[in-house]
């Protein structure tokens, strides 16, 4: 009896340790133990369900990474956000790449979590080039830097929800676009062309796409002729909400593509904008502006809620 409660003692400790969540160190000058941060995904146990912390010290890691779908749970967190850096160079015009393979990051693995991490694609300016390329569910950047030019931010797959707050994302031509619903607080949007910041291509029977709140859209000097958003599909739905517009925002704020019928289907809308680039009075007439009682909708718990009450709070 003795001995079988030993051997019920070494297994229970052995259970436990299992699930003791994971802590992982990237150092690019090796004092981590791994200098890469793909090595590191590497060597994470397949569907994990308690959380592996990977911190990630300053340096500049220039690598084409993959979170593949089995690495679940991860939670990447940089030393700094300006000096932890992962960058890679590929744009669209590669071989024939195309945009989707053009990523620095693609993550696919579900309930990932990315803290204090600059995500670059710093291709020159010669075609699609993504710094971040989501596909998972359940994902959540805080204090992240995405840099890039047309494309920056890939918000894949049409069942994915996404929350980025606090970010900074940057861009030429559609630099935030795809079909999930993504939240974006309290994040600074910076224009570098006269073009557009978004191109959601949100399904029709998703009723949220994309929700930026309290966010402050700026551009880099001389640039003046930016569009809210158009649509990449022609059920894109977007909104800003208390959002602060620099002028280079167009008073008409909105574009259809290039083609009227996506007037009809396309769901726009904006809830007291302030700064020198809200002009809700001069907006295209097939945009919204939202009721206060009709704002109340949008909260983070409502967006995200779906079958499972997912919130992305802490």
């Amino acid at each position: 009896m003795k001995r079988f409660a030993i051997i019920l003692t070494i297994v229970l400790q052995s259970v436990v340790v299992l699930s003791e969540p994971r802590h992982i160190t990237v150092a690019a000058d090796g004092s981590g133990e791994f200098t890469s941060v793909q090595e590191a995904v590497n060597s994470i146990r397949a569907y994990m369900s308690d959380t592996t912390y990977m911190f990630i010290r300053n340096g500049t890691y220039r690598e084409k990474i993959v979170i593949p779908s089995w690495v679940t749970n991860l939670c990447m967190k940089g030393e700094s956000a300006d000096r932890t850096v992962i960058t890679w160079d590929d744009h669209a015009r590669i071989r024939n790449m195309g945009t989707f393979r053009t990523y620095t990051v693609w993550v696919l693995g579900s309930g990932f979590t990315a803290e204090d991490i600059t995500f670059e694609n710093n291709a020159e300016q010669l075609g699609q080039a993504v710094a971040v390329h989501v596909d998972a569910d359940r994902v959540v950047f805080r204090r992240c830097r995405f840099l890039g030019n047309q494309d920056t931010l890939l918000t894949a797959n049409q069942e994915s929800r996404q929350y980025y707050e606090e970010c900074y994302i940057e861009g030429t031509t559609d630099f935030i676009f795809g079909p999930a619903t993504a939240w974006f607080e309290r994040c600074h949007i910076h224009s570098k062309k006269n073009s557009y910041v978004t191109a959601a291509s949100t399904v029709e029977d998703h009723e949220q796409g994309y929700i930026f709140n309290r966010c402050r859209l700026t551009a880099a000097d001389s640039i003046t002729r930016v569009y809210l958003g158009r649509p990449w599909r022609p059920f894109a739905a977007t909104v800003f909400i208390r959002c602060d517009l620099g002028e280079h925002i167009r008073p008409e704020g909105w574009h259809n593509w290039d083609n009227p019928d996506n007037e009809k289907t396309a769901r726009y809308a904006e809830y007291r904008s302030s700064g020198p680039g809200a002009n809700p009075q001069s907006r295209v007439a097939w945009s919204r502006q939202l009721s206060r009682k009709e704002v109340r909708r949008y909260t983070v718990e409502r967006v995200f809620a779906r079958h499972d009450g997912w919130s992305p709070a802490r």
